[in-house]
């Protein structure tokens, strides 16, 4: 289990956390992981479904806890639930947000095409809970990213994938074009296609690893924001897509 960027003990800790958990599938279950986290007076702030499989479920949940306590406390809770596992537990600033991507995908719609990739580039990291976003030209000789997060590396690759890749896919991580600051790192990858000559790749330094249902998701955003980018602008919608899922 990861448990990357922690502050110094002699440091005051951050009061919110972002747990992925793995539980079962059944009804109650999320109950249950509540109650176990309110005994050591963990608050759930937000819960965002990641992945459902055959009887199990992959949940973030962000928790804040009293300033002082340690962060174990929230991992000893959780897995004295049946069947519970905690993926990952890391700092949080902020909260998660239903339809995040839809939000994103109108943002990206309502701008001037000159700032689309901008747009685009600076919200995938929060919509998809990842460190850092870049949209590169599978066209140029030298690579250099059209658009990028912050946080985005300094240093890219010579020759990435590119022209084979068609779906949403996980790259390996330790192969010969990923540069070694990004080894060094622990970067999670994945890629996808954003229209002709755009390659979307995000990025996930230290875990947790993507999972099928994130990289879905990555496909279904990178298909339909390829699609915005060629189109005008629109007005933006004056009630939001912040519907409850």
């Amino acid at each position: 289990m990861d448990r990357d960027g922690f502050d110094d003990p002699g440091e005051e800790a951050p009061v919110s956390y972002l747990l992925r958990v793995v539980l079962p599938d059944r009804p109650g279950a999320l109950g249950l992981l509540a109650l176990a986290l309110g005994e050591v007076d963990g608050d759930i702030l937000s819960l965002d479904v990641v992945e459902r499989g055959p009887g199990y479920a992959v949940d973030d949940l962000v928790v804040s806890l009293p300033t002082g306590t340690m962060p174990d406390v929230l991992v000893t809770a959780a897995e004295s639930v049946t069947d519970t596992r905690v993926d990952t537990i890391r700092p949080h600033t902020g909260l998660l947000h239903a339809h995040r991507e839809l939000e994103l995908l109108d943002a990206v719609s309502a701008a001037a095409l000159p700032r689309r990739l901008e747009v685009l580039a600076d919200g995938l990291p929060r919509a998809l809970q990842a460190h850092w976003a870049a949209i590169l030209s599978t066209d140029a000789e030298i690579l250099r990213p059209l658009a990028a997060s912050p946080g985005a590396p300094q240093t890219w690759p010579e020759d990435p994938p590119g022209t084979e890749i068609t779906a949403a896919t996980v790259l390996d991580q330790e192969a010969a074009w990923v540069p070694q600051v990004w080894r060094d790192g622990d970067t999670a990858l994945v890629a996808a296609r954003l229209g002709p000559g755009r390659l979307l790749l995000v990025g996930r330094g230290g875990g947790p690893q993507f999972r099928p249902g994130e990289v879905a998701r990555i496909g279904y955003l990178a298909g339909i924001a390829g699609h915005l980018l060629g189109r005008g602008a629109r007005p933006r919608s004056d009630t939001g897509t912040g519907a409850a899922h």
